[in-house]
């Protein structure tokens, strides 16, 4: 008796990284937890106070699990208010260009730039109480009054909205109003969006919990495999 749970013991491994990723192994798949928490960390440090997800540190680590043998899937979970847009776009790609089957989940929210990081999987869902927001690109600091500032804010939104459109099945049009919308933000337009709306405007694929965003990469992974 001793000995057989020793062996269901040591059927999972669990190897903690710095970064805050973990990765899983059950007795079928090894799976890498990849987190996405707080604000997006891009080219400027922020405060310490401050939760954050610093990019040069994703970069690596995905480009590492992708060269993996030992990695069968990555499992993406995500509660972020957004942060740096060219970091963020940066991480979404690096995602979506993955060969591994990818699933993500939205805990909480997945807001601003964290909507393109949402849906850079091949499947997406997102837990009942959580939601995302969607607004135009916004800038701190000194800008300058120019036609010119105002193109530059324009190509960067298109950016988004083409990533977005090419790996969900939202239409450019919904998500523009969206963008847009009055009357939902303090001081500020854009849309609030929930669990149930993000899957009926085709923005995320499923509303789920864990054990199906779990349910659906080994699932995949076994489709993979046969």
């Amino acid at each position: 008796m001793e000995n057989e749970e020793k062996t269901n013991v040591n059927q999972t491994e669990i190897d903690e990284k710095g970064d805050g990723a973990v990765t899983v192994k059950n007795g079928k798949h090894r799976i890498h937890c990849l987190t996405i928490i707080g604000q997006i960390e891009g080219h400027m440090e922020l405060s310490p106070q401050t939760k954050a997800t610093k990019y040069e540190h994703l970069i690596p680590s995905i480009a590492a699990v992708e060269e993996s043998d030992e990695i069968d899937g990555v499992l993406v979970l995500l509660n972020t208010v957004g942060g740096d847009v060219e970091a963020g776009l940066a991480i979404a790609e690096m995602i979506a260009g993955m060969s591994k089957p990818t699933v993500s989940l939205v805990l909480g929210g997945g807001h601003s730039i964290g909507v393109p990081l949402a849906v850079s999987t091949r499947k997406s869902f997102i837990t009942p109480t959580a939601t995302m927001t969607l607004h135009p690109v916004r800038v701190n600091g000194l800008i300058l009054g120019v036609p010119q500032t105002m193109t530059y804010f324009e190509k960067i939104e298109e950016r988004i909205i083409n990533f977005v459109t090419s790996n969900s099945h939202i239409q450019a049009d919904v998500m523009k109003r969206l963008m847009t919308t009055n009357g939902q933000l303090l001081n500020d337009i854009g849309s609030i969006v929930s669990g149930d709306q993000a899957v009926d405007i085709g923005l995320i694929d499923h509303v789920g919990s864990l054990k199906d965003a779990l349910k659906a990469l080994h699932d995949m992974i076994e489709e993979g495999k046969r």
